[in-house]
């Protein structure tokens, strides 16, 4: 780890001479180097930590990859970048220096990719620490980035990783003295690791978003997406749907494009083998269902569900960390509860977001604009995903908003930053400002004598009387004469 932050260190000195031409160049280059092997990768990950689906991951690599770039390839990173000719302000970017960029077992390669993108498109050198469950995937994406920043002409040992990444060496290359900025993804602890170790941080807090299916939603098309967006690689995305808070008047149309849609709803005997499965302690979530299948969770938890089986359901009414089904849930599970009301629908949205989700994102499928805008004014989030696939319309890709793999919570969750983290981020400014106005200043006016007196006895609440002060001097010295 000291060994790769050192080459980083050095590596940085030397790109931060480089023109904004010559960074565009390797960053183009390092991404279409990257997306050429996002199956390659997809598969490697898959195989190596058991999470997700490979044609998932696929895509994640290519958003992770060409989508960042182009969200990234115009904007001005380095020397001026912009000139305010009205205010006479000029800004001047330049960069943190070396980024520790830790990457999570859930999208090991895609966030690589993309942690590398960015840091980058900002004038950084990067060292990187994967998951120890993934650390062979996500080395490889690494050194696809390293080899092709090195071919289009960056200095060796820009891209860094740990080989053998561990909690201790993470810990201590976050605290390292020339770490200059963390982007942390991850658990909790490691995130309130990444803010306790007196560096500039970017940390992301856990997703529990629900999806509210408002009762002018078309509730045909929102069913297929919801259960599209909460399979995508197994639900392995933290801003994919974790519960649905649905209409009464479309309750059993919902019921129904679910099984449509292949799921499972399961009766009350399963829903508590499944519960055990999904926490054998109550409040914490059994990471051996993390990114898993639909029927290789039933068969964990010793149910038959049918072939091809893609979502477990069940209706749920209560809300709490012994609650398993209300919990943030990493794989293809979902709770149900219906509601009689928006009022209802906001408050469930509210207690399932505070349970451990406050600032991430949720989402809606509605049809009235209105409704949209009194949810999304309501909701203690950071992006409301409306009409769309809330696992990847929160990363940008069915959405305007910019393509990131790394989601800011905001002080609702108790992150820096409610942005979709990306190369802006990762750099400061300095700014050239010149006199615009004339501010008079004032001189003191020179002080009369009476005007020192009477401000000397204002300064001074205990006044003196001299004839008293004579007395006493007086009686002191007749004293003392009487006693010679």
């Amino acid at each position: 780890m000291r060994v790769a932050v050192k080459r980083a260190k050095e590596a940085q000195a030397k790109f931060r001479e480089f023109s904004q031409e010559q960074i565009d160049r390797i960053v183009k280059h390092v991404a279409e180097a990257a997306y050429k092997e996002a199956a390659l990768l997809a598969r490697l990950a898959v195989e190596e930590t058991g999470i997700g689906v490979v044609e998932h991951k696929k895509i994640k690599n290519e958003l992770g990859s060409m989508g960042v770039y182009e969200s990234i390839k115009d904007e001005k990173t380095v020397g001026v970048i912009r000139k305010n000719t009205k205010d006479k302000v000029i800004e001047i970017a330049y960069p943190f220096g070396v980024i520790a960029a830790i990457c999570p077992t859930t999208n090991p390669t895609s966030t690589a990719i993309f942690k590398t993108l960015i840091a980058l498109k900002a004038q950084n050198g990067i060292v990187a620490s994967p998951h120890p469950t993934a650390a062979a995937c996500t080395i490889q994406a690494l050194q696809i980035c390293h080899d092709a920043a090195v071919e289009a002409g960056a200095p060796e040992g820009l891209i860094g990783w740990i080989p053998r990444p561990s909690i201790e060496t993470t810990i201590q290359l976050m605290k390292h003295r020339d770490i200059d900025l963390i982007l942390a993804t991850g658990g909790g602890a490691l995130v309130r690791a990444a803010y306790s170790s007196g560096k500039p941080a970017y940390g992301v807090g856990p997703g529990n978003g629900p999806v509210y299916l408002e009762k002018t939603a078309n509730v045909k098309q929102a069913v297929k997406m919801i259960v599209d967006s909460k399979t995508f690689d197994n639900g392995t995305l933290c801003s994919s749907e974790q519960a649905m808070v649905v209409h009464r008047n479309i309750k059993e149309m919902t019921i129904r494009e679910l099984l449509h849609n292949g799921g499972y709803i399961l009766n009350k005997s399963e829903k508590t083998m499944v519960e055990n499965v999904i926490s054998p302690i109550k409040g914490r979530l059994n990471p051996a269902i993390v990114g898993r299948s639909a029927e290789a969770i039933a068969e964990m938890a010793g149910i038959h569900v049918p072939a091809g089986t893609r979502l477990l359901i069940t209706e749920e009414d209560r809300i709490g960390r012994d609650v398993p089904f209300s919990i943030e849930k990493l794989a293809p599970i979902l709770p149900f509860y219906t509601v009689n009301s928006e009022a209802e629908a906001k408050q469930i949205c509210i207690q399932l977001l505070n349970l451990g989700g406050r600032g991430h994102s949720c989402s809606i499928h509605t049809n009235d604009e209105e409704a949209t805008y009194r949810f999304g004014l309501e909701m203690p989030v950071s992006r409301i995903m409306v009409n769309t696939l809330a696992s990847i319309g929160a990363a940008g890709a069915t959405t305007g908003l910019i393509p990131s793999l790394t989601l800011g919570c905001g002080s609702y969750g108790g992150n820096i930053s409610s942005d979709n983290i990306t190369a802006h981020h990762l750099f400061n400014i300095k700014r050239i400002a010149y006199g615009i106005k004339d501010v008079a200043i004032p001189r003191p006016k020179p002080l009369r004598n009476q005007e020192l007196e009477e401000q000397s006895d204002e300064r001074n609440p205990y006044t003196i009387d001299r004839d008293e002060v004579s007395r006493i001097v007086e009686n002191i010295i007749g004293q003392y004469l009487t006693k010679q």
